[in-house]
């Protein structure tokens, strides 16, 4: 006779077994063919093995219209739950595309909104893998709530806890905006997508005829967006690179990112960096050459590599430290700023101050990128932007000036007088208010005009500017660069700074909020 304890385990063994059936063998399959993984499969790929707990899997929905009470799948398109990253706690959703095709309904929100206020409470970070067909439809107004109940957590979070989110399907409308709440999007190429309005709307209303990934493909977002941060080939691999990314951030506001074990010398000097800034200053070179001679090996992660090119963000490590590197990129328009360069650092900069991550930042600006263009775009709010997240970052802030650093562009890239800590400058660096055959024109405008050969007259008076103003000196007269370094030094130099900086305090007057220029 069977009693009533065993008459128990065995419904409990059988739900869970109907619980991991999602929406059944066959919508499983159709989910491969289409080269994506399940949702439980990717939970298994982003988590130490073995170390998902889920909440929540016997949850369904409780709407009776269009024939949905007929319809009651455990766990209502989503899997959530609680597990580990290299043994550090993180919860996670991942979206099933298999039940309803991961729309978002009553109580699938109710899950997700859970496990953003355990994020709260806790301190713990929280990771999205969004795969959804957007707001379940048969339950109208519901479906709406549960986004805003989302969003509204979003924004609570912010900046307390790190929020990631991973599209690994579509993505649409009102869905798109929890992943922009959250600190970094990642996507699949070729088999994600984001967009507030699908294709179909927008040949309806503006008659436009744009494919799902022309409009909101992974590329699309990655180059020309700049929506989103880091893309990938295939589900493991975003998977993966989520992984490598979740390795530089604390756990929350209050932590400190994890440190980790140097495998070469920070002490020694580095000869390779002598080499890598050209003598003649119109000549380009790739900053990046300079942050992988800087770093530990291995250690650069780039954030957003193909928008806004010409400056360069991403995560590294400096003598096992974790450090957000900020540099111009000479490479790309001689590595000015401009609208969209603004944009992609002043957010990554408010992150980093936001998760106690020091700045590194690496200068070679001739300015800002002028025209009718960037004006009429607002490149005085957008730079701004930049300035006011350098000026109100507490974290440590380092500043070496490798070569050029003119105008407006030397304030906002960190300078000392918005309160960097220490700004360090090569020889090769030019600190003025513009090059010096602008200046030149500028200053003996009078005195070339009238000279016999003006060609001549223009060559000696800018040669003259570059000997009193394009140098370091002047302003490490000044006191404004703390020191001017060989190149081969930087890295010693910039940990021995940055490891005086670990207890640095540094506190704002009191206020609400500031109001940045949005």
């Amino acid at each position: 006779m069977i009693t009533p304890e065993e008459r128990a385990r065995d419904k409990l063994l059988r739900k869970r077994k109907e619980a991991l059936q999602g929406g059944g063998e066959e919508k499983i399959h159709s989910q491969h063919e289409k080269g994506k993984l399940t949702a439980r499969e990717r939970i298994e790929v982003l988590l130490d093995t073995e170390s998902f707990e889920e909440i929540g899997a016997f949850v369904t929905h409780r709407s009776r219209e269009f024939g949905l009470e007929k319809q009651r799948i455990p766990g209502d398109g989503v899997v959530t739950g609680r597990g580990t990253i290299d043994g550090r706690p993180v919860l996670v959703f991942s979206q099933d595309f298999t039940v309803f095709g991961g729309s978002l309904s009553e109580m699938h929100a109710q899950k997700i909104v859970r496990l953003q206020e355990l994020a709260l409470d806790n301190g713990i970070p929280l990771i999205g893998l969004n795969d959804s067909g957007g707001a379940r439809i048969q339950e109208g107004v519901l479906s709406l709530a549960g986004y805003a109940d989302i969003f509204y957590r979003n924004v609570l979070s912010s900046g307390i806890v790190p929020q990631l989110s991973v599209i690994l399907g579509p993505c649409a409308g009102g869905a798109v905006y929890s992943p922009a709440i959250t600190d970094f999007i990642l996507m699949t190429e070729g088999t994600s997508y984001m967009f507030v309005t699908g294709p179909n709307v927008v040949k309806t209303v503006t008659h436009e005829e744009v494919t799902f990934e022309d409009l909101g493909g992974a590329r699309v977002h990655a180059e020309k967006s700049g929506v989103a941060h880091l893309t990938a080939p295939s589900d493991v691999d975003t998977l993966l690179l989520t992984r490598r990314l979740f390795s530089y951030l604390p756990l929350n506001w209050k932590d400190k990112p994890p440190r980790r074990p140097c495998p070469i010398s920070t002490s020694a000097n580095v000869p390779q960096l002598k080499y890598v800034v050209p003598e003649n200053p119109a000549q380009h070179y790739d900053v990046r050459d300079v942050i992988r001679a800087l770093v530990d090996p291995l250690s650069f992660l780039e954030i957003q590599p193909e928008y806004a090119a010409n400056i360069v963000i991403g995560f590294a490590r400096l003598g096992g430290y974790v450090v957000g590197i900020v540099a111009n990129q000479p490479l790309v328009l001689a590595g000015v700023l401009d609208i969209a360069a603004s944009q992609k650092a002043a957010r990554f900069v408010r992150f980093c101050d936001a998760f106690n991550i020091p700045l590194i930042v690496l200068e070679d600006v001739p300015g800002f990128l002028p025209g009718t263009h960037q004006e009429w775009g607002g490149i005085i709010k957008e730079g701004a932007k930049l300035l006011y997240a350098f000026s109100e970052a507490t974290v440590p802030r380092l500043t070496v000036i490798l070569r050029k650093a003119y105008g407006g562009a030397y304030d906002v890239m960190n300078s000392r007088h918005i309160g960097a800590d220490y700004v360090f400058a090569w020889p090769t660096a030019e600190i003025a208010v513009m090059g010096p055959q602008g200046a030149a024109e500028i200053i003996f405008k009078r005195e070339i005009a009238a000279a016999p050969d003006p060609a001549a007259a223009l060559a000696e008076k800018t040669a003259e500017y570059r000997r009193i103003f394009a140098n370091p000196y002047r302003a490490a007269d000044r006191g404004f660069v703390d020191a001017v370094i060989l190149p081969e030094e930087t890295r010693r130099i910039l940990f021995a700074a940055l490891d005086s900086l670990q207890n640095k305090q540094r506190s704002r007057p009191p206020r609400k909020h500031g109001n940045i220029p949005l």
